[in-house]
């Protein structure tokens, strides 16, 4: 499990590596704000500067924030005291502040001082006339940021001088809501003292009572319930008995199905009971417990006392994934599967499937995470049936380029890559990894290519989408589909690799080829296939590289080449593959000499002018070190470069055909 908690599966991204490099820009950026804010007291004190200089100096934003955002966020009184009082800063001005390493956008400087907990200043900028309701971007406002975290005195303060706490952000979240989410006791009791809605819904149909059951404070729980609370269903149909249960909050889930509060139904209490026994599971490992809840949920079903049972639905469809596993019927069969582990973890992916629902999205994140303890163990060929079943759940369910699609195809490209690197070290402890082969891959690299057609086709519909989102989903699909197919195009250069998986190969990556995608800046698959978005996808940041894989794949690129992707495609920048190629550092050497191979133009020009040779300088690379240029320097090269370099006309002197030679050289 070491390696689930670092990142290795996609699931918790590891923040090691970069939290020290926020740690130092956020140091830098305070030093640029306090001196932009001793450059304003200088400024003012001495009246060197213009009355409209100094109002150009108060407005000014270092990383998003003014000055007086960036004194309300860290609570300096007398420095925003000066600025609206002697500067008349405008106390409205918003800009972008961050809080527990998020960035917060259009953060005006009441929300600021509100979310920071600074009620001296929340006092002063009410008192100079700021608006207590206005909104970030998000349309979150001072009084939601004050109950996020817990600061009742300020809460208090702005519902007495007008604060609406009705008002919910671009989630349909109120202050009630997060109250309740985070626990803040005393701010939940006073707001349900102001007759809060306590059952009003968000945008997914959540409501207070649900993000009290999924934090877990009982106490807020019984207040809610007092003020009128009820058991409403939100998008996924989950009742908050059911949210309490998938979090594991055993005290919420023995309260709402108490018999005296005849809160909930008997067929309600028997899924609560079954999906807290799924969740000891696979959160707590706790299997004697979980077989105890569901113990409980079958006397439920077979009562003693003669009433109506209530039998598990036959029409269950079985899965192989889970291995074919049934759900018990009786007590018995239930003690048996105690005595094997594995049955016990499938029977807790069965009944999470059938109560949740395959759209629920914590129904395939606990399938992905069996899977990848499996693959921790050594288990890979369980780990890859168990991902599969997840995908094809997410893909029949949810929207084209969907996030959680998007995380379960780099989960099967990081596990390839790990098996790859394993297999290129010696084996630990005797633990041997076997190999990728294309029987692993192809699978995945179909759903991925499927995957494009969808985003494509949403891309060319009617439909009111944002574009520069949809394709930049679309270019990461694009860029773990690359992956793959480096993947595959490394087994060609496998002595294993026979005549026929090398024909599939050739068949697979021609269907991406075939495409013709274009994604962001216009590129094509091969653009991307040269660029720095696959080098990060693949050698740095993103994957791990097996063995000594260079940037950007050589062997992918020729294939690719070879199945007929046009070397001399230009971006909406007028780049083709190799001035893209040309941009990394190091350049791959192997990669520009099969553009150039394949027909690549080593003096074409993009609409800045510059030459791949021209981008290579700029970092102080050499082109001569990789190639020699005059064997890529053809007659007509060197005659288009005249005409262009000298200006000469040529439109109605030289054949049509040949115009956009002359162009682009």
């Amino acid at each position: 499990m070491v390696k689930m908690s670092s990142g290795v599966w996609g699931f918790m991204p590891s923040r090691c590596r970069w939290i020290e490099t926020l740690r130092h820009c956020g140091k830098t950026l305070l030093r640029r704000q306090r001196r932009l804010l001793r450059r304003i007291k200088k400024v003012y004190l001495h009246s060197w500067r213009s009355a409209d200089e100094l109002n150009m100096l108060v407005g000014a934003k270092v990383g998003g924030a003014t000055p007086l955002v960036i004194a309300c966020r860290n609570g300096h009184y007398d420095v925003a005291e000066y600025l609206i009082d002697r500067c008349k800063a405008d106390i409205e001005q918003p800009g972008s502040v961050t809080f527990d390493g998020e960035t917060i956008e259009g953060a005006p400087p009441l929300w600021c001082a509100a979310a920071a907990g600074h009620l001296p200043l929340v006092r002063l900028l009410v008192r100079a006339g700021a608006n207590v309701n206005s909104t970030t971007r998000t349309h979150s406002t001072p009084l939601r940021a004050a109950c996020f975290d817990g600061h009742y005195d300020i809460v208090k303060f702005l519902v007495e001088n007008g604060a609406d706490i009705e008002i919910a952000n671009r989630h349909g979240h109120t202050c009630l809501m997060i109250a309740c989410y985070k626990g803040h006791i005393r701010i939940a009791k006073y707001l349900l003292s102001l007759n809060a809605d306590v059952n009003r819904k968000s945008v997914k149909g959540n409501t207070a009572l649900h993000d009290c059951a999924e934090s877990g404070s009982l106490h807020i729980l019984k207040m809610l319930l007092g003020h009128g609370a009820t058991m409403d269903v939100d998008s996924y149909g989950m009742t908050p008995l059911l949210a309490a249960s998938v979090t594991g909050h055993t005290h919420i889930v023995e309260h709402l199905i108490s018999a005296e509060h005849g809160l909930v139904t008997r067929q309600q209490r028997i899924d609560a009971l079954e999906l807290l026994g799924a969740t000891y599971v696979d959160k707590r490992r706790d299997m004697v417990g979980a077989l105890a809840l569901w113990k409980r949920a079958m006397d439920d079903r077979f009562p003693a006392d003669g009433s109506e049972p209530i039998p598990k639905p036959k029409d269950v469809p079985r899965i192989e994934a889970y291995d074919y596993a049934v759900e018990p019927s009786n007590s018995q069969q239930l003690e048996e599967i105690l005595a094997d582990p594995d049955a016990m973890r499938m029977q807790a992916l069965v009944i999470r499937e059938r109560i949740l629902g395959p759209a629920h999205p914590d129904t395939s994140y606990y399938v992905r995470y069996r899977g990848a303890v499996y693959a921790d163990a050594g288990r890979f060929s369980r780990c890859r049936q168990l991902w599969h079943h997840a995908l094809d759940m997410q893909r029949a369910v949810l929207p084209p380029l969907s996030p959680l699609t998007q995380s379960s195809l780099f989960s099967f490209a990081e596990l390839f890559s790990y098996m790859l690197c394993e297999r290129a070290r010696p084996p630990l402890r005797g633990r041997i990894v076997p190999p990728v082969t294309f029987d692993d891959v192809d699978p995945v690299f179909r759903k991925a290519i499927s995957e494009i057609h969808r985003g494509m086709e949403l891309l060319d519909s009617k439909l009111s989408i944002d574009r520069e989102q949809t394709l930049t989903t679309l270019q990461r699909v694009l860029v773990i589909s690359l992956h793959l197919a480096t993947l595959m195009a490394r087994l060609l250069d496998e002595p294993e690799c026979t005549e026929e998986v090398s024909r599939n190969i050739h068949k697979a990556v021609y269907s991406l080829v075939k495409l013709d995608i274009k994604v962001r800046q216009g590129r094509s698959a091969l653009h991307v296939a040269c660029s720095a978005e696959s080098s990060r996808a693949r050698g740095g940041a993103w994957l791990p590289a097996p063995g000594d894989a260079q940037p950007c794949c050589a062997a992918l690129v020729a294939l690719m080449l070879r199945l007929g992707a046009a070397p001399d495609a230009r971006d909406a920048a007028g780049n083709t593959p190799l001035h893209l190629a040309c941009q990394l550092n190091p350049c791959p050497a192997e990669v520009v000499r099969e553009l150039l191979a394949h027909g690549a133009h080593i003096d074409t020009v993009n609409y800045e002018g510059e030459t791949p040779e021209d981008i290579l300088k700029s970092t102080q690379q050499s082109l001569t070190a990789i190639v020699n240029p005059l064997k890529y320097t053809t007659l007509k090269c060197l005659a288009a470069r005249t005409v262009k370099n000298y200006r000469l006309p040529f439109r109605h002197v030289v054949p049509q055909c040949l115009h956009s030679t002359i162009i682009t050289h």
